[in-house]
């Protein structure tokens, strides 16, 4: 399988070159368009019991689509992501991810699908009681709302919660008031996610939280 990340950053699209035999799988409406002979299967997002949480409880989609290339010769699919931003390639060898909500648009076989606790915390901070976690061997594809960077963390680092996309899930997050409960009110910043341990994460430029309360402000 061959990929191409074209219209960086701020229209990523995913050109996937499925040669004879290759599969991607990818979240549900994420398909732009794909050559005539591709095959697509719609299956649980990671099982049943899986799907039901991410959907239920982690806001996000109960289904994925596996596209294969059963021809003999190479096929075209594009994916897509529903914001306006970027997207990023993530390797696992042997590994784990965990990525917020809606950030997650496709991987390839060998990589497992499966949910981790968040806590209450994460709950009341919009960010859902669950978190998905990917594990295994492959390429994962995620994507954001305006530009990613990707920080290295050695020790501790603190981040708006609405502005990180995905990190490793040795990593240790806690949800905590950005500075006591007036200080957080007073100065817009709410609540703050803070990582502790080793590894790169990744955030993205803009807040789609912001973007809504932005456009509330307009049009009320």
């Amino acid at each position: 399988m061959k990929y191409e990340i074209r219209y960086k950053p701020a229209f990523a699209s995913i050109f996937v070159t499925l040669n004879p035999g290759d599969s991607i799988i990818a979240e549900a409406g994420t398909m732009t368009s794909m050559d005539g002979q591709v095959s697509m299967q719609t299956q649980f997002s990671g099982g049943l019991i899986s799907g039901l949480l991410k959907k239920f409880l982690g806001g996000e989609s109960l289904f994925v689509n596996e596209f294969s290339n059963k021809a003999s010769q190479p096929l075209t699919v594009v994916l897509n992501q529903s914001c306006v931003g970027d997207i990023e390639k993530f390797d696992l060898n042997n590994g784990e991810i965990c990525l917020q909500p809606g950030a997650y648009i496709a991987h390839t076989p060998g990589v497992k699908m499966g949910v981790a606790w968040a806590g209450f915390s994460s709950f009341f901070a919009g960010e859902g009681l669950f978190k998905l976690k990917l594990s295994g061997s492959g390429q994962v594809f995620f994507g954001a709302y305006g530009g990613i960077t990707k920080k290295r963390v050695d020790g501790e680092f603190i981040v708006d919660s609405s502005h990180l996309v995905a990190y490793p899930a040795n990593m240790k997050l806690n949800l905590k008031l950005a500075g006591g409960l007036i200080g957080s009110v007073t100065s817009g910043e709410g609540v703050v996610s803070k990582l502790s341990g080793q590894g790169d994460i990744y955030l993205q430029s803009r807040s789609i939280d912001g973007l809504v309360r932005f456009l509330s402000s307009k049009v009320r």
